[in-house]
């Protein structure tokens, strides 16, 4: 990116105005050069018409005036002159004359009516005048024409053959080039350095490794190995193919190098992404006593940016210095890009703030660098302050600080950039639009994220992967699924592995099981689970889906894995409670020496606690401080109070909360309120609950917990003061909701939800199950309505909890013998816990609920979390 910046910049400090005046000097001074060699050799024939023994005075005359009007230069009068004249006045050898002014001049119109002259007088196209006529040709861009001249004339000087070949080369007909190649090999025309080095660059255009190789050998051969300039162009070839070793090879082989030659195998093992190498090649670069140029110096700086080697870094720059580099451009941005880079960013700043002609270039390597360490704020600050100094910034710029506040969550900066934008006419390109929605999406601002790609003219499949996975990751799993969906309906893009990766997560938050084992069957069809991070996700997707065994075996076959892949398989055991097997994967883990992290201690803890395993928590709870030498977060003292609290031990996990170094936050004083919940210790659940609501006097879920502690110990007073003072707050409760997969449509449902056209089938169903649990002895849980009423209303209200709909609908609309995978928002309540175990025997039919907390796995009457939730 910087390379194309500086050299799109390297002009932009000249006036428009002065730009065409050089260059118009250029080729007036290229056409009074070829004018003079054209006098010459003008004066040459004359002297040869001056010897004949024949002399046409007419065809003299004719022929002088025109070379006098080539002398001049006066191409106009020359064509006219020719216009006025006939075959018998003009000479073959002037002819040529006037086609090299007309190549000289770039003037196709004026070389057309010279070639229409010759074909129209019956003039003979031999070598001679045919190689000019190609030349005319070639030069000014009519390339068809010049080929078609070369199908016709035998052209024997390889002058031509190499000119003709460069332009098609430059032109992009890399194929042409290379048949004209051909073609001069079988007319045995003899080759020179220059034929060798132009077409090169069209197999390297090609991509055509095989075809480079034939032309080295072919090279060798002909003896042009030891040539300079055919040595630089193959090793140009093979390092544009990222074939380091051949170029290598080509470079160890060279008797003479020059500065090129150094300058390219630098440059290819950088580009190639062996820094080491290229600074190696350097080193020796200097000991040969090689005099550097700009291009080594900035080759050399994006090595050491590389490999984070400042050091050298530094002492390149004194090099640079030295060899009076430093007032360069090119050196200067490639300098300040590589001490920002290498994290040295008060060096940056000294560079940036000494450089005279700051470009776009220059702010945006220093807001990068400001980007990476973190320092958002003066990123921001850097492209504010660039507007001002009139510099305007360009795609990548503002791309660069897009990035910098999606990294920072800096919501109000990005949407101030924004607005920079929509003034500066950028939000149509397309680069532009994604990092605008990625800002977006990563600043949790989906609203915005949508508009933005509403908007695009042009997307393509970066931007739709942006949206997917803002939805996905921003807890609008819904909306992921269905833009996915409607990706795949229109059919513009195929998704590929990032589409899939950013898909998963959404699966896996719905626990949509059909859809994605749909989608594992397109990983599967494109080879996409050797991407590891796909593989994780799949485990991670099939694991919250509740398919346990399936996340287990594609695990297993994960051929490389990662602290990621083991972590995602332990968090999975942990929440479908099974702790023991969460512990001898951890084990596993360690003997394939692959280091713990924080999180993969978090799953390991959880797993302990969902599982009642008191001593193998606190073991690798000390394991984890002492061994790992990992200090505990918040997450990891959840997980200890979270643990101790539902075995039992309350007051143990009180003093461990008052003990901890650090400050307990809501989650905490939470875990052991809700451990207060299953063992009825009311009077602890009133301590702990001050402290909950003085920490989160919004959140509504801990007080609906207390709400629930203190209906289980039927304390209708206390209720009602609770409500009174969610009330005063004026707090809402957080709707109970539920929702299950039914042949790729997700059914949701909220708590009394009569909406589902199923609804009358749904309740007949759920009265015959309280009815038939009512005669086998199973008594309603009337204590989880959290309403003071009569027990008929309270069995009522309970008939409405969204899983119990959800889990009817799941029966009655599923096949036999299909697992009913169900997902609650919330904790699910006991007495829906107690009808799924009844329904699971009742209907022989495994139901699988997700709750806010676990999995359980209900089956013949029991379930898998054995009374941990």
């Amino acid at each position: 990116m910087l390379v194309a910046n500086l050299s799109s910049s390297s002009f932009c400090f000249f006036p428009s105005h002065r730009f065409q005046t050089q260059k118009e000097t250029r080729s007036n001074t290229r056409v009074k050069k070829n004018v003079i060699l054209n006098r010459a050799s003008l004066r040459t024939v004359s002297l040869e018409d001056r010897d004949r023994s024949t002399f046409d005075r007419s065809l003299t005359d004719s022929n002088i005036r025109l070379r006098r009007f080539i002398e001049a230069g006066d191409l106009v009068s020359s064509v006219k002159l020719l216009r006025e004249s006939g075959k018998r006045d003009i000479d073959p050898r002037t002819l040529c004359s006037v086609l090299q002014l007309c190549a000289d001049s770039r003037s196709l119109k004026d070389g057309k009516e010279v070639d229409s002259f010759i074909r129209g007088n019956g003039f003979v196209i031999d070598s001679n005048l045919g190689s000019k006529l190609v030349l005319m040709y070639t030069n000014c861009g009519d390339l068809k024409e010049a080929s078609r001249i070369f199908d016709q004339v035998r052209i024997e000087k390889a002058l031509f053959w190499n000119t003709l070949m460069n332009e098609l080369g430059k032109s992009g007909d890399f194929s042409g080039s290379i048949r004209l190649f051909k073609k001069m090999m079988s007319f045995g025309i003899e080759m020179d350095r220059y034929t060798f080095s132009s077409v090169s660059k069209s197999f390297s255009g090609l991509r055509s490794v095989y075809g480079g190789e034939q032309l080295h050998g072919y090279v060798l051969k002909s003896g042009f190995g030891d040539c300079n300039s055919v040595a630089n162009s193959l090793l140009a070839f093979y390092l544009k193919k990222e074939t380091v070793e051949s170029a290598r090879k080509v470079f160890d082989e060279m008797t003479e190098r020059d500065v090129i030659s150094w300058n390219s195998m630098i440059n290819g093992y950088i580009s190639n992404g062996l820094a080491e190498q290229g600074l190696s090649v350097f080193v020796r670069m200097l000991c040969s006593g090689i005099e550097v140029d700009l291009a080594t110096i900035v080759s050399v700086f994006g090595g050491c940016a590389d490999s984070r080697l400042i050091a050298l870094g530094r002492a390149v720059h004194c090099i640079g210095l030295k060899a009076c580099l430093g007032k360069a451009d090119r050196f200067c941005n490639k300098l300040l890009d590589m001490y920002s880079k290498c994290g040295d960013l008060d060096s940056a700043k000294v560079v940036f703030e000494e450089m005279r002609d700051r470009s776009v270039v220059s702010y945006t390597s220093m807001i990068a660098g400001y980007a990476r360490e973190g320092l958002a704020g003066e990123a921001v600050k850097l492209f504010a302050e660039m507007e001002e100094e009139g510099i305007s910034p360009d795609v990548y710029t503002v791309t660069e600080v897009l990035s910098c506040c999606a990294r920072n969550r800096l919501l109000e900066e990005g949407k101030r950039v924004h607005e920079w934008i929509k003034e500066n006419d950028m939000g149509f390109d397309i680069f532009v639009s994604n990092a605008l929605m990625d800002m977006y999406a990563k600043c949790g601002s989906m609203r915005e994220a949508e508009l933005v790609f509403s908007e695009m003219p042009v997307e393509d499949i970066i931007s739709w992967n942006t949206v997917i996975g803002g939805y996905s990751k921003n807890c609008y799993a819904n909306e992921a699924l269905s833009l996915f969906s409607l990706m795949l309906e229109e059919k513009r893009f195929d998704p590929d592995e990032r589409t899939v990766a950013c898909v998963l997560p959404a699966c896996a938050s719905l626990s949509a099981f059909d859809k994605g084992r749909e989608i594992h069957g397109y990983i599967m069809r494109n080879r996409y689970f050797s991407d590891r991070h796909i593989a994780n996700s799949l485990v991670d997707m099939y694991a919250k889906c509740g398919a346990l065994l399936l996340a287990r075996l594609l695990f297993d076959e994960i051929a490389s894995k990662d602290l990621v892949s083991w972590t995602v398989m332990i968090a999975g055991y942990g929440m479908h409670g099974f702790g023991k097997e969460a512990i001898a994967l951890f084990n596993q883990m360690r003997q394939a020496d692959i280091e713990p992290d924080e999180i993969s201690f978090v799953s390991l803890l959880y797993a302990c606690s969902h599982s009642g395993l008191v001593d193998e928590g606190w073991r690798f709870f000390n394991i984890m401080r002492h061994e790992c030498k990992i200090e505990p977060t918040l997450e990891h003292y959840a997980c200890i109070v979270d643990m101790l609290a539902r075995t039992g031990n309350l007051s143990k996990a009180y003093r461990f909360i008052e003990n901890m170094p650090i400050p307990p936050d809501a989650t905490i004083w939470g875990a052991l309120l809700c451990g207060c919940r299953i063992h009825h210790d009311v009077n602890l659940a009133e301590k702990v609950a001050e402290k909950v609501f003085e920490l989160e006097p919004e959140n509504t879920g801990y007080y609906v917990l207390m709400a629930n502690i203190y209906s289980e110990a039927e304390k209708w007073e206390e209720v009602r003061k609770l409500r009174e003072r969610i009330g005063r707050r004026g707090l809402r409760k957080n709707p109970g909701c539920s929702w299950i997969e039914i042949k790729g449509k997700v059914n949701i449902f909220v708590a009394g939800d009569s909406s589902n056209p199923e609804t009358e089938k749904i309740e007949a169903f759920l009265r015959g199950v309280r009815a038939r649990m009512r005669e086998e002895g199973y008594s309603p849980q009337t204590k989880y309505a959290l309403i003071d009423a009569k027990e008929m209303e309270k069995e009522e209200a309970l008939c409405g909890h969204s899983e119990k709909l959800a889990m009817a609908l799941g029966i009655l609309s599923s096949g036999h013998g299909k697992i009913i995978r169900v997902t609650k928002n919330l904790r699910v309540c006991g007495d829906c816990h107690e009808m799924a175990k009844f329904m699971s025997k009742l209907t022989r039919r495994e139901i699988v609920l997700r709750d806010s907390n676990r999995f359980h796995q209900f089956k013949d009457g029991h379930c898998s979390c054995r009374g941990f939730w």
